[in-house]
C-alpha cells in the first residue's frame, strides 16, 4: 500500500468517522429511540446502583389498598361506597392533596356514585385517565399523544381533576420518563402528577420552553416536557400506609397524613399494575407515579435537558475525532491506551455528574467512536503489516547486495559505521587459477552459472566458519573474520576456512569436470587491524574493510602463485589462531617473503592442495 494511498483512506475514514458520530449525535440530540438506548438503560442502572438507594421526601404518602385491604373488604375491585369512606378518611386525617391512581369508569349504584363524587369535591383532588396509544409506539411514547382515553365516570370528572397516567418505559419494560404534558383532542393537557403537585401547592405550575416553573423554581426537563425519574429505592421507600389500618385507627391516619399529598393506588397481589424498576422488579404503578411527583416536589428530577444532550454530543464528536486522531499520529498501543482513558475519563464524568442529579449519556460516546476508531485502527495496522512486509523484501533485497550479517546490522541501526572504525581482523582472498581461459572458452552466460556455483561455495564454507564475504571480485572473493564485530576467535576460524575453502574449491572442479581449464585455487590470509567504514557518495555507499591488513592478505595469493602454493598465510594469522585455540600443525614450508608495496619482509607459512587436505582433516579431528 502506498503511503499516498494510505493517507488518502485515512483522510476518508476520518471524514466517514466524523459522519457517524454526528448522525448518532444529531439523533440523540432529537431524542430519536435506538438500539443505543438499551445500552444507555444498562450503564444508567449501574449508575443508580454506584449511588445507591436515597431517602425519599415526607411530603408524599401512599396509601395502598393492599392484600390486607381486598382481604378486609371481601372482594375486588372494592366498592364505591368503600372508595367514599376512604377518601372521607383520607380527608378528615388533614390530607392537603388526593391523587387517586384507580381508573373510576362507567357508573354503578347511583347513591354510591353520588357520594364518591361529593368525597371527591372535598379536597383537592385528581383522578387517573389513562391513554391508548398505537402499538407501534408503545414501547416509546416521545411525544405521547393518545388516539383514545379511558377516561372517569362523568360525576367524578366534574368533581375532580383528571390527568393521564401513562408513563414511558424503556424495551425493558423500566419507566424512565413520565410525561407531563400530553397532546389531546382538546389541545395540550397537564399529566396526572402536574395536577397532584399543583392540587398540594394551591397554584399549578406553568409551563417554560424547556419545563416547568413550580413555586419559583424553574424545574428543567426532557424533549417534549417528559420528566426523567430519579428512583428512590426498593418498593415502599416512599412512605406506604395499608388503606384498612387507616379505616381502622383515626389517629394514626391524621399522623401519617395531616398536611400530606396523598397517592391512593392499589397494591395487591396479581391486582393493580407492576413495573421494573432498578432496585424493585415488581414496583406497584401507584409508587412510580409517587417517584415522579416526589421528584418535582423535592427538585431532585434527574436533569436531562437539551443543553445536556447538546454536551453528550459534544462528547461524542470530541472523543471520536481524538481517538481517530491519537490512532493516526501515536503508535498504536500508545493510542490504544489513550483512547481508553479517554472513555475511562468521560465514564467517569458520567458517575459524577449522576450523583450530582445530571444524566449525561455514558452509550453515546462508546456507541460513536468504537467503530470509528477500530476500523482506523484496523486500517493502520494493516498498512504497518504491509509496511512490515516491504521492509523486510527490503532488507532481504539488501542482504543479496550486503553480507547478510551486515544488512541485518544496517537496517537495526541506519548509523552503523557512519564513523569509521579501526579493529582487528583476519582476512581472506580466494581466486581461481585458469579462470581467463576458461571463460574464453565457456562464452558469458555458462561462464555465469560457473561462477555463481563457486560464490556459493565460498558464501557457504565463510558462513560455516563464521567468516562474512565482503566482496566478489570476478573468479574471486575477499572474506572477514571478526567484522562486524571482533571476537577471539577469528582467526582461528579464518584458518579453519582457508583449508575448508580449498579442499571444497577443489572436489567441486573435479565433479563439475572443471579441471582441464582450471589448474588450482588460491588463499591468502593475514590478521591485523583494517577500519570499517561507509565509502562512496552520500546517496550511494558500501560497507568497506580497508588498511594494510587488506593488501596483504591480496598480495600473499601472488606470493602463492610464484611459489606453485594453494595456501598462504601470515605467521601473524597462524600465531592468532593458536591465541585462539587453533593448533595447526608444522607447515610444509616457512619463509620470509617480499610484498609488492612493502619495504619489510612477511614470515609465511605455505601448503600446496595436496598438503591442505590432512591439515584439514587434522582441523576436523581437533573441532
Amino acid at each position: 500500500m502506498k503511503l499516498k494511498l494510505y493517507v488518502c483512506l485515512v483522510v476518508l475514514a476520518m471524514i466517514v468517522g466524523a459522519v457517524w458520530a454526528g448522525s448518532l449525535a444529531l439523533g440523540h440530540v432529537a431524542g430519536r429511540a435506538s438500539v443505543l438506548d438499551r445500552l444507555e438503560t444498562v450503564l444508567l442502572d449501574l449508575r443508580i446502583h454506584i449511588k445507591g438507594p436515597r431517602e425519599a421526601p415526607q411530603d408524599v404518602v401512599i396509601v395502598a389498598i393492599d392484600d390486607q385491604t381486598v382481604a378486609a373488604a371481601g372482594h375486588y375491585p372494592v366498592d364505591r361506597v368503600f372508595l367514599t369512606e376512604l377518601v372521607d378518611r383520607i380527608r378528615d386525617a388533614g390530607a392537603k392533596a388526593l391523587a387517586i391512581d384507580i381508573l373510576l369508569m362507567g357508573k354503578s349504584n347511583e347513591a354510591a356514585d353520588a357520594g364518591l363524587a361529593t368525597a371527591l369535591a372535598s379536597l383537592p383532588t385528581v383522578i387517573a385517565a389513562g391513554g391508548q396509544f398505537p402499538l407501534e409506539r408503545a414501547a416509546a411514547v416521545l411525544v405521547p399523544a393518545p388516539e383514545t382515553e379511558l377516561r372517569p365516570f362523568e360525576a367524578f370528572a366534574e368533581a375532580a381533576s383528571v390527568g393521564l397516567v401513562n408513563v414511558s418505559t424503556d424495551a425493558g419494560g423500566t419507566p424512565r420518563h413520565i410525561p407531563l404534558i400530553f397532546k389531546t383532542d382538546q389541545g395540550l393537557a397537564p399529566s396526572f402528577g402536574m395536577l397532584a403537585v399543583a392540587g398540594f401547592l394551591g397554584a399549578p405550575p406553568s409551563v417554560t420552553a424547556e419545563g416547568i416553573r413550580i413555586s419559583g423554581r424553574v424545574q428543567s426537563l426532557d424533549l417534549q416536557w417528559q420528566q426523567p425519574l430519579n428512583y428512590y429505592g426498593k418498593g415502599g421507600t416512599i412512605r406506604t400506609v395499608s388503606a384498612q389500618s387507616l379505616l381502622q385507627d383515626a389517629a394514626a391516619a391524621k399522623a401519617a397524613l395531616g398536611g400530606r399529598l396523598v397517592l391512593l393506588g392499589v397494591t395487591a397481589s396479581a391486582v393493580g399494575d407492576r413495573f421494573s424498576s432498578p432496585f424493585d422488579p415488581i414496583l406497584p404503578g401507584v409508587e412510580v407515579l409517587s417517584t415522579g411527583i416526589a421528584n418535582l416536589l423535592d427538585g431532585s428530577v434527574l436533569l436531562r435537558d437539551s443543553r445536556v444532550r447538546s454536551f453528550d454530543a459534544l462528547a461524542a464528536v470530541s472523543i471520536t475525532l481524538l481517538g481517530m486522531a491519537v490512532v493516526v499520529f501515536l503508535p498504536l498501543a500508545s493510542a490504544t491506551i489513550v483512547y481508553l482513558l479517554l472513555l475511562l475519563g468521560w465514564l467517569t464524568v458520567v458517575v459524577i455528574c449522576f450523583n450530582q442529579g445530571i444524566w449525561l449519556n455514558a452509550a453515546l460516546p462508546i456507541a460513536a467512536s468504537v467503530p470509528p476508531v477500530v476500523a482506523l485502527a484496523v486500517l493502520r495496522e494493516g498498512f504497518e503489516w504491509f509496511r512490515v512486509r516491504r521492509l523486510v523484501a527490503a532488507r532481504e533485497a539488501l542482504s543479496r547486495f550486503q553480507a547478510p550479517d551486515l544488512a541485518r546490522r544496517i537496517a537495526d541501526d541506519p548509523g552503523f559505521l557512519l564513523v569509521p572504525r579501526e579493529q582487528p581482523v583476519a582476512i581472506l582472498f580466494i581466486d581461481l587459477a585458469g579462470y581467463t581461459a576458461l571463460s574464453e572458452k565457456l562464452g558469458p552466460a555458462r561462464t555465469r552459472d560457473v561462477l555463481k556455483a563457486f560464490h556459493t561455495l565460498v558464501v557457504n564454507e565463510a558462513a560455516r566458519n563464521k567468516g562474512l564475504v565482503l566482496d566478489f571480485m570476478g573468479d574471486g572473493a575477499m572474506i572477514g573474520f571478526g567484522i562486524p564485530d571482533a571476537g577471539p576467535k577469528d582467526a582461528a576460524d579464518a584458518c579453519r576456512c582457508a583449508f575448508d575453502l580449498v579442499v571444497a574449491v577443489r572436489g567441486w572442479i573435479l565433479a563439475s569436470g572443471l579441471d582441464a581449464e582450471i589448474r588450482d585455487v588460491r588463499l591468502g590470509g593475514h590478521f591485523g587491524p583494517v577500519v570499517l567504514s561507509r565509502l562512496g557518495h552520500e546517496n550511494q555507499q558500501q560497507i568497506a574493510a580497508t588498511g594494510d591488513c587488506v593488501n596483504v592478505a591480496s598480495r600473499l595469493m601472488e606470493v602463492g602463485k610464484s611459489r606453485g602454493a594453494s595456501i598462504v598465510l601470515s605467521t601473524a594469522l597462524t600465531k592468532a589462531a593458536e591465541v585462539g585455540g587453533e593448533m595447526l600443525g608444522m607447515p610444509p614450508r616457512r619463509e620470509a617473503v617480499a610484498i609488492r608495496g612493502r619495504v619489510q619482509e612477511l614470515e609465511v607459512a605455505l601448503w600446496t592442495a595436496d598438503e591442505a587436505m590432512p591439515e584439514r582433516r587434522a582441523l576436523s579431528a581437533t573441532n
